[in-house]
């Protein structure tokens, strides 16, 4: 009857059909794998519904049960487990919950090749699921496993093997111990087999070596010249995934050891023409080519001028402004122009050249995909390092300010972040281009990050304050100091982190520094001076160079102001109930540029011009400052040596306090 044969094909029937087939012979269990098999493949609605429906453990079931014997139905039930786990997370889950791993991984000793094939392409669909089992290579029986794999003949198997390792492998010492028990010479022949082959091994290969010079100068160094040649040769290979691949180990190897492997101009110029060809593709291979020419370029400023003269920035914006791009190209575009414009002006000038480039740029400032927003805001802080584009006031625009603005307001940390970062850059430096911020509402939030139990969003913040009260005109520092507030800054500049010190130091030293200083001064002393105690108390007491060098940059900056100023300065720095003054401690410390802050330090204190300055120079000798100052006259930094001498200069005005 047509309704009783509809019934059959629904999937509850056939789930029926499936769980009573159990009880038939080999024949009926075959049949409905078969037809399960079919009705799921390349269908993932499917899929989901027969997974909700609990055919997963039917079809395991049917394989724990069958016949070593039954060759055809073991086929079947691996080919329909391989199925269920191919692109879904959810099948990949059933099938793993349903115990079938053990069993397929059984299926890879059976004498039948065939049965073999069809267990380990099953195996290879759940292991690209990052919720695949993951081998720990510390334990010497899962190596032996591995290598066994590696050893067959069947492609299959051996890709196998490759997948394994690129999932499982992540740690220095499990890749220092498959490479010493021969797997990187495994993976090495491999190269030269057929293409899945190749790239499967070419995947598992840079596992092993990422960032880990001692296997790379033991296994792929001049004395495995082979090796290398090998992996030139497949970036001319002809198929686009396999000289990516080859690209990607070579840039791994040039990232992790000295240059000296991938050192001909004409080697590294060939890799980012490849690497350029390769981003023309349209699909994943094009969008993870961006992110490897990134990391091959990226700290490399030879290199980037390589790529800019080979047009790389030139294709990078054509591609940019293309309609309709996916995140992850996106992604990658930012990524890799982020790069290329962290050194050279030369880029940064195309960029912003570009009638659309910097649209697009901050465009993806407010991209749905987290990530984009990141490679947004790092592309925009490398590109705005322009001098001359920065002082035009070319990125104090609202088109670009508030979307930066409204970055610091994100729920990811890592956004935020890099919104900071893109902010320290963008304020620094320039006055009279600072307003827009702070009239934006800008401040209120860096302010509120400032607080933030995250330490990394807690440095930034400060970080950004502090740039961006350098050089601000004194109703600007009023306003910026009334939302940070007195007591949140003393607390900064004695936060837990050193680097959160050293930049709330840098903040309060801008604070006194620049147009009208001595408006500036008042803060210092409001609330009985507890901002000025703060700073000499962490002068006193911490022990990390940069936080010293900014207090004493501070005290240098309050020193250049009036008789009170400098008074102020000297009960913090001359104690007589200190064995060794603090002046003197800095003075010997292997820091050039901490010597240097306090001698400038010491110049302001004794200019001769001021009512108390013989009394200072009476004070700072007592104390052994200048006995220390004269055995400092061949100093070895220049600058501390020039200083030094206009210091006992000034206090020679005196007279001659030798004895």
């Amino acid at each position: 009857m047509p309704g009783s044969a509809s019934t059959t094909h629904r999937p509850e029937g056939l789930i029926d059909r499936l769980r009573s087939a159990a009880a038939d012979g080999g024949e009926a269990k075959f049949k409905v794998l078969r037809e399960l098999k079919n009705q799921i493949i390349g269908n993932r609605t499917k899929k989901l519904s027969y997974i909700k429906l609990g055919a997963v453990p039917s079809v395991v079931s049917i394989l724990s049960s069958a016949s070593s014997s039954v060759d055809c139905l073991l086929i079947q039930c691996a080919a329909t487990i391989g199925s269920f786990a191919c692109g879904v997370d959810a099948g990949v889950k059933a099938v793993l919950d349903a115990g079938a791993f053990p069993h397929l991984i059984n299926l890879l000793s059976h004498s039948n090749e065939k049965v073999v094939d069809a267990g380990a392409r099953a195996l290879k669909m759940i292991y690209q699921s990052p919720s695949a089992p993951k081998y720990d290579f510390t334990q010497p029986k899962n190596i032996e496993f591995l290598t066994s794999l590696l050893d067959k003949t069947n492609e299959n198997v051996t890709g196998l093997g490759a997948t394994i390792i690129t999932h499982s492998c992540q740690t220095p010492t499990e890749q220092t111990l498959l490479s010493n028990a021969g797997v990187l010479k495994k993976l090495i022949h491999l190269l030269h087999a057929t293409s899945p082959q190749r790239d499967a091994s070419l995947e598992s290969f840079a596992t092993i070596i990422k960032q880990n010079p001692h296997v790379i100068t033991n296994h792929v160094g001049p004395q495995n010249g082979s090796t290398f040649r090998t992996l030139l040769d497949l970036t001319k290979d002809r198929y686009p995934r396999t000289r990516l691949l080859a690209c990607v180990c070579l840039t791994l190897i040039k990232n992790a050891t000295s240059s000296a492997y991938v050192e001909s101009v004409g080697m590294r110029t060939k890799l980012i023409l490849v690497l350029l060809e390769l981003v023309e593709d349209g699909g994943q291979v094009g969008d993870e080519a961006l992110f490897t020419l990134s990391r091959f370029i990226e700290d490399d400023e030879g290199l980037q001028k390589l790529a800019f003269e080979a047009n790389t920035v030139d294709k990078l914006c054509q591609q940019m402004v293309k309609e309709s791009l996916q995140g992850k190209r996106l992604e990658g575009l930012f990524t890799a122009l982020g790069s290329i414009c962290s050194n050279l002006e030369s880029c940064r000038s195309i960029v912003l050249q570009s009638p659309k480039a910097l649209t697009v740029i901050t465009e993806g400032l407010t991209h749905t995909t987290t990530e984009v927003r990141i490679a947004a805001c790092i592309c925009l802080k490398n590109v705005s390092r322009s001098v001359k584009y920065l002082s035009a006031g070319h990125f104090m625009t609202e088109a670009v300010i508030m979307p930066v603005i409204q970055l610091l307001y994100d729920a990811s940390t890592s956004v935020q972040v890099a919104a900071l970062c893109t902010v320290s850059n963008l304020v620094v430096d320039f006055r009279t281009h600072k307003s827009l911020f702070v009239q934006s509402g800008g401040v209120k939030q860096l302010v509120e990050l400032s607080k933030s139990m995250e330490s990394s969003v807690r440095l930034n913040a400060v970080w950004a304050l502090r740039n961006l009260m350098f050089l601000i005109d004194n109703r600007c520092k009023e306003e910026i100091f009334m939302d940070i507030k007195l007591f949140p800054l003393t607390r900064l500049i004695s936060d837990s982190n050193a680097c959160v010190q050293e930049q709330a130091l840098g903040l309060v030293c801008n604070l006194v520094n620049g147009p009208g200083p001595m408006d500036s001064m008042m803060y210092l002393f409001t609330e009985d001076g507890i901002l000025l105690n703060t700073v000499g108390r962490e002068l006193r007491k911490a022990s990390r160079t940069q936080v010293l060098v900014q207090a004493m940059y501070v005290m240098c900056n309050v020193a250049s102001g009036k008789e009170l100023e400098k008074e102020a300065v000297m009960r913090q720095l001359v104690n007589e109930e200190d064995a060794q003054s603090i002046i003197v401690s800095l003075l010997q410390s292997e820091v050039a540029s901490l010597r240097t802050a306090v001698v400038w330090t010491v110049v302001n204190l004794t200019v001769p011009t001021g009512a108390g300055a013989l009394a200072r120079v009476v004070k700072l000798r007592n104390a052994g400052v200048v006995s220390q100052l004269k055995n400092m006259v061949n100093d070895p930094c220049l600058d501390v040596k020039l200083r030094v001498r206009t210091a006992l200069g000034q206090t020679m005005t005196f007279g001659d306090f030798s004895t």
